[in-house]
């Protein structure tokens, strides 16, 4: 077996699950932590276990063209609800307690409540615990399980056309490529065209130049 054929993500989580009596099982993941601009988004998906698309992967393992082709085929053929966590919500909660309000939102969103949610990650969200879900946090889980790699599609491709939505309203700070992402355009950007409503303030970059921006014209 193929170094790639051992990494790709399959169903045995969920198999796992179905046999501990899991009748719906959900994969749950986020994306945008890292970003200096926009929302944090999570996705929820219970895929059929008869009809899962091929190629499933951790959404950054995938370019950019089959991650789209993947985002059509899950929302056809599989259960899929997204949600996100403002950049007010950000600044006010922290960027971790925000990526778990996404997920929680997610999760809600689904038109059936899940038996099991397989979450990307090391943690469970506190909200799904005190709703009483049955929940397993797997490291690396976009990597590992199916319903995770389709959680992290649907997140990614949806926050990026988001961002592409932001980027022609904010034009210059190059959103539409890196996805708000603090590379070294955007960071040039913010120091020649300034802060945004669409920053995350509580950000170390964009709290930065706000307070130097501050101290300037005290």
């Amino acid at each position: 077996m193929s170094t790639a054929q051992k990494t790709a993500p399959d169903y045995s989580h969920e198999t796992a699950a179905h046999q501990r009596g899991y009748r719906i099982v959900a994969g749950v993941d986020e994306v945008g932590r890292g970003p200096l601009a926009g929302p944090v988004s999570a996705a929820a998906v219970i895929l059929n276990p008869d009809d899962i698309p091929e190629g499933l992967n951790d959404s950054k393992k995938l370019s950019a063209k089959r991650r789209e082709a993947l985002f059509a085929q899950i929302m056809e053929r599989a259960e899929v609800s997204i949600a996100h966590a403002s950049v007010e919500e950000i600044d006010e909660l922290n960027i971790l307690r925000a990526s778990h309000l996404a997920m929680e939102r997610a999760v809600a969103g689904l038109s059936r409540r899940p038996d099991q949610l397989l979450i990307d990650g090391n943690m469970i969200p506190r909200g799904l615990a005190a709703q009483g879900y049955s929940s397993e946090a797997i490291i690396k889980g976009d990597a590992r399980s199916v319903s995770i790699s389709a959680a992290s599609i649907m997140a990614k491709i949806r926050r990026d056309h988001i961002m592409w939505d932001l980027a022609q309203q904010f034009p210059g700070y190059g959103w539409d490529t890196n996805a708000g992402y603090p590379s070294k355009s955007h960071r040039l950007a913010l120091e020649n065209l300034g802060v945004t409503p669409h920053h995350r303030r509580s950000f170390k970059p964009v709290h930065n130049m706000l307070y130097q921006h501050k101290k300037l014209s005290d």
